[in-house]
């Protein structure tokens, strides 16, 4: 996959070897064939998945650069993204990815053993329920994800799992300056505060995207997250 390896060193300043783009290749190959049987993604076209899920995921890199980020759990990953690529991307990173489908986290565990990837660990759960275990609260750099949920709900996700001075991180397309607006009084009351609002360029793609940075400033109350269900239900206001 030459031209993944050229976008990403273009886009994003970073240097793909020859084993990386081959075990992207892997990655969208094993994808391909699990589609057929499992619904993990509506794109499938070799094009499409490494732009809107390849090159998509690795643009969350150049907010981390300048932080630690040895630690990051990845909340309703589904087949994998924003997670796996950053691993393969940056191998020495420990990895959580969270997903409450099985067949999803049965796809994961096989992609993840295929590719030979160490320091991974795939828990199939809610991210309500993984905000309150002890081994998870407050113990990682920066929490990601993609278009799960509307940022409001995604920072009670999230902001519980980071240590305070680390971050989260939402995946967001072209609402997302409105609901980071809509979700500061959200950020305050679980401990963070907005800290970055970044436009992503990918190779032809129109759409608009977004990373939404909130840092957080202090441990948020024990109370966060509330039980499964209730920040959909009820998101903070």
């Amino acid at each position: 996959m030459r031209d993944l390896q050229h976008d990403a060193l273009n886009l994003f300043d970073l240097e793909l070897d020859d084993s990386q783009a081959a075990a992207f290749a892997r990655y969208a190959a094993e994808l391909a064939d699990w589609n057929k049987r499992i619904n993990l993604t509506a794109i499938t076209e070799p094009g499409e998945v490494q732009v809107k899920h390849f090159l998509d995921s690795l643009s969350c890199l150049p907010a981390m650069r300048e932080t630690d980020f040895n630690r990051i759990i990845d909340v309703g990953t589904g087949a994998g993204f924003p997670g796996i690529p950053l691993k393969i991307a940056v191998p020495d990173i420990h990895l959580t990815l969270v997903e409450s489908v099985g067949k999803k986290t049965a796809f994961l565990a096989h992609i993840v053993q295929v590719l030979g990837l160490d320091g991974v660990e795939i828990l199939t759960a809610r991210a309500e329920e993984v905000g309150r275990l002890p081994d998870h609260r407050e113990t990682y750099d920066w929490a990601l994800a993609r278009a799960v949920a509307p940022v409001t709900v995604l920072a009670e996700y999230l902001l519980p799992l980071v240590k305070p001075g680390s971050y989260m991180l939402a995946q967001k397309g072209h609402t997302a300056h409105e609901e980071a607006t809509d979700a500061q009084p959200a950020f305050a009351e679980l401990g963070g505060e907005l800290q970055d609002f970044i436009k992503v360029e990918l190779s032809d793609v129109s759409d608009s995207r977004y990373l939404v940075v909130v840092k957080k400033i202090e441990n948020t109350l024990e109370k966060y997250p509330r039980r499964v269900g209730v920040p959909g239900k009820r998101p903070l206001e």
